[in-house]
C-alpha cells in the first residue's frame, strides 16, 4: 500500500505512511551496490551513501528514544553531533547499518504506538516538542537525506 492509499483525514496514518516511505527508499539507495562504493566519498564532507543511512538512524533514534522516549543520547551510546553521525567505522557495513537502521525503525514505531499527535514530548536538549512536530522533522530529515543518496547512487554508479 502506497502512502496516498491513505485516507487523507487520517493524519497520524499519513504521517506514519510517508516516513515509512522515505525509510525505505533511503535503504533501497544501497541495493546492489558493492561495500566500496556504498563507503566512497564523492563530495569534501563525510557524506556517503552508507553514512547517510548512518545518520538517518541516528538522527530517528535521538527524535523518537531521546526526544518521545526520554532517553538520554549518551545512555543509548549515540554519537554527539549530526557530524559523527555520518562517520563510518571499519565495522559499518551495508548489512550491519541496515540492520541497525531496521532496528532504530522497529524502536520507534513502538515507542510511539499508543501516543496522540498532540502529546508532548520533554527528552530531546532543545526543549519540549509534540510527536507532530517530531514526525514532521524525521520525515523532512529522511526527504532531504533521500535526495542526496539519490544524487550519490547517480554519481557511483556513472563511475
Amino acid at each position: 500500500m502506497g502512502s496516498f492509499d491513505v485516507p487523507l483525514d487520517d493524519e497520524r496514518t499519513q504521517l506514519a505512511a510517508f516516513v515509512e516511505e522515505y525509510r525505505t527508499a533511503i535503504e533501497a539507495t544501497l541495493h546492489d551496490l558493492t561495500e566500496e562504493q556504498a563507503g566512497r566519498r564523492l563530495v569534501p564532507s563525510a557524506t556517503t551513501l552508507l553514512g547517510l543511512l548512518k545518520h538517518v538512524t541516528w538522527m530517528q533514534r535521538i527524535w523518537f528514544e531521546e526526544c518521545v522516549g526520554g532517553s538520554p543520547r549518551e545512555e543509548l551510546g549515540l554519537v554527539r553531533t549530526p557530524d559523527d553521525s555520518f562517520r563510518l567505522s571499519d565495522s559499518d557495513t551495508i548489512a550491519s547499518v541496515t540492520a541497525a537502521h531496521r532496528q532504530a525503525c522497529v524502536t520507534a514505531r513502538a515507542t510511539i504506538k499508543d501516543l496522540p499527535l498532540d502529546t508532548v514530548c520533554t527528552g530531546h536538549r532543545t526543549g519540549p516538542r509534540t510527536l507532530r512536530w517530531v514526525y514532521l522533522q524525521v520525515l523532512r530529515e529522511l526527504a532531504h537525506h533521500c535526495g542526496h543518496a539519490d544524487i550519490l547512487r547517480e554519481q557511483v554508479l556513472a563511475d
